[in-house]
């Protein structure tokens, strides 16, 4: 049977757990070779363990598909360029990047630390930057020397980021940015083959099942979850010609 991704090479990053764990699995199902990224913070960007991203990899190919773990800062060049190095040397191209690896650092604005700021709009902002930055540099080279890609990039924003939330100001901010971002490199990208597109999901993650509880609570038996972990890759895969949108 066909997948809808056959021969397509995928970036998740943040793929250890939650939503981007599902992402991974979605379109390794779908016949992608995933590369799964993840640091393995907690959910306040303590810590680090090649753990989860191994882990998801590892359960891609137990059930017959083909991932490797990544588990470099891709808040950092050196990092990122890493990322998208390892897609191109383990599977030789590169067709779509989720960018979604984060984590919170919730307070009021008055008692929020400049280095909870700054934890805050890095992971999210500049991590989705910097892979964005040289996922687009090899597939400008790609066209450029004639081979024009189909390729994909979304971005993970937020419900805070179009509307605010209390308590999370840095993280508004930063996902309000990420859709600025999507903008403009759906603008500067077309031309190069890529159609760049960013998201505001809602789903029960270690990163919202305590912050918003009771928006998270899982129904009662045989309810209909509508919280739970979904995702499907079916527009993400590049079926179509691209075009800029965000």
């Amino acid at each position: 049977m066909t997948g809808l991704c056959d021969g397509r090479v995928v970036i998740v990053t943040g793929a250890g757990r939650g939503l981007g764990r599902a992402h991974a699995l979605a379109f390794a199902a779908e016949g992608a070779k995933v590369v799964v990224n993840d640091l393995g913070v907690g959910p306040g960007g303590d810590g680090g363990s090649s753990g989860p991203a191994r882990r998801v990899a590892d359960e891609i190919v137990a059930a017959g598909g083909e991932a490797v773990a990544h588990g470099g800062d891709i808040a950092t060049t050196g990092g990122a360029a890493g990322l998208v190095a390892t897609a191109l040397e383990a599977f030789g191209r590169l067709d779509t990047l989720v960018n979604n690896a984060g984590f919170l650092r919730d307070r009021m604005l008055v008692n929020l630390d400049e280095d909870d700021w700054d934890a805050v709009m890095r992971v999210h902002l500049k991590g989705h930057f910097l892979p964005l930055k040289h996922a687009a540099a090899h597939w400008r080279s790609e066209a450029k020397a004639g081979r024009r890609p189909v390729a994909r990039v979304i971005n993970t924003s937020s419900g805070a980021g179009l509307l605010g939330s209390v308590g999370q100001g840095n993280y508004s901010a930063a996902k309000a940015g990420i859709l600025g971002l999507t903008l403009v490199a759906a603008a500067e990208l077309e031309r190069y083959g890529v159609q760049v597109n960013a998201l505001a999901p809602a789903a029960r993650t270690r990163m919202t099942e305590q912050t918003f509880a009771g928006t998270m609570a899982a129904p009662g038996e045989g309810a209909f979850d509508a919280m739970a972990r979904r995702t499907s890759p079916r527009s993400w895969c590049g079926s179509a010609r691209p075009r800029a949108t965000a």
